[in-house]
């Protein structure tokens, strides 16, 4: 079955689905209430769902005006390969092409070797001839 069989909707999934979805992918546990407050104080968000079940999702978070973060593109392993994360991606391209103004900074961590598939959507890799290295802080 391909990607055009499945439902896209630019809605949050609920808490429950986002949690055990990030699980399913390694990503480990999440209290329910922070991913609650996570999701409700995201930006952007779209799911691929086949009928009731969450095939993947992802969301864009930050201020809205300067900053935008490509967050939590996750696609079930069971359903990776599909062109689902592609169709997630284009979402999400949209949304930040019809709000992102001229010189706002739009940012993602990638998953290691997921580099390519974010170069197909215009996003440098760090470090590079002008770039430093991106760095990140887990608490």
């Amino acid at each position: 079955m391909g990607v055009t069989n499945y439902s896209v909707t630019q809605v949050a999934p609920t808490a429950v689905e986002f949690c055990q979805l990030r699980s399913l992918v390694g990503w480990g546990q999440t209290d329910i209430g922070v991913a609650q407050n996570s999701l409700d104080n995201s930006l952007f968000h779209v799911v691929v769902r086949d009928g009731t079940k969450l095939l993947g999702m992802a969301r864009v978070v930050g201020d809205g005006f300067m900053y935008f973060y490509v967050q939590d593109v996750i696609v079930d392993p069971a359903c990776q390969k599909l062109g689902i994360g592609d169709v997630l991606m284009q979402e999400v391209e949209a949304y930040l092409a019809a709000t992102a103004v001229k010189g706002a900074t739009i940012g993602l961590l990638a998953a290691k070797g997921k580099e390519p598939f974010y170069s197909r959507f215009g996003y440098l890799t760090r470090p590079s001839d002008v770039l430093g290295n991106g760095m990140c802080k887990f608490v």
